[in-house]
């Protein structure tokens, strides 16, 4: 049945491609999906050994990380027609404060952006500046194209939606510049020297490299937090939510949510704002 199930996980696979999931999706669910196989490996598959491995995952790893690896187990079960062996998430109350030690400060931003250009790191300035200023997901970058500069728009195509992305005015006479210094003229902007769109990994190298200058902690530092530094950011700035949803492409504003949570210092200094703890 190991065999039979292995074969089935191709079948899944697939299946997940002709969904329109991402890459970056489809080889998690496949990692996943391939370490519950492996704990149960035996013959005897059932429902029990799925209730087995969900609390190995708990003595091993954070409860948002279960819940991730059991979404993609859960997944698979369905598709093999075992939807009453998927086994339930685990629940979590959601934080009303984002981590310190994840909350970049736009001063920490400077410094990176800075600390990339006293390197020569051109590329990695215009890339990070135009997630930042956008607030689009790295996924989206390759959509940043001469020709979308130019119009002072992007149009970003993701799991079959369509939506505009503005091009601030300041962004848009850097890339401007970019494209002349470089002899771009048509095609994405940010590419590979084989001329492939940047992916995540890549970016992510890149930015892990210019934290010991920046003097920045290297976990506040990956391609996604730039795009929570600008949701906050604008959040602060008008206060609207639901503009701020159509602009980073959520269809849920509690999503939109996530990405304007105060820091847990700004929270505890608005806990103490309230002056309900008396001095004796």
């Amino acid at each position: 049945m190991e065999r039979k199930l292995f074969c089935e996980l191709r079948r899944y696979l697939k299946h997940l491609e002709m969904q329109e999931r991402s890459r970056a999706t489809i080889r998690q669910y496949e990692r996943d999906i391939r370490q519950m196989l492996s704990f149960i490996c035996n013959d005897c598959f059932s429902k029990e050994d799925v209730i087995f491995y969900k609390k190995d995952l708990q003595s091993r790893y954070m409860p948002s990380s279960v819940n991730t690896k059991l979404a993609a187990v859960n997944g698979f079960l369905e598709y093999i027609g075992l939807c009453e062996w998927k086994v339930r998430q685990i629940k979590i109350q959601k934080r009303a404060y984002r981590p310190e030690h994840k909350n970049l400060l736009k001063t920490e931003y400077i410094r990176l952006i800075k600390s990339a250009e006293n390197q020569g790191k051109c590329k990695l300035s215009m890339i990070m500046q135009t997630i930042c200023s956008t607030g689009i997901r790295v996924s989206e970058l390759k959509f940043i194209t001469a020709e979308s500069v130019r119009a002072g728009e992007a149009i970003v195509q993701m799991k079959g939606k369509f939506r505009t992305i503005l091009i601030p005015k300041k962004l848009r006479e850097r890339l401007k510049a970019y494209l002349r210094n470089c002899n771009i003229h048509t095609g994405p902007i940010f590419v590979t020297r084989s001329g492939r769109p940047l992916d995540r990994s890549n970016i992510w190298k890149m930015m892990k490299n210019l934290c010991e200058q920046a003097r920045v902690v290297r976990g506040k530092v990956f391609p996604h937090n730039l795009r929570h530094l600008f949701a906050k950011s604008f959040y602060e700035y008008n206060h609207d939510i639901t503009k701020l949803a159509d602009i980073l492409g959520h269809s849920n504003v509690n999503t939109t949510r996530i990405y304007t949570r105060s820091s847990g210092k700004e929270h505890r200094n608005c806990m103490d704002a309230l002056g309900l703890v008396i001095a004796t």
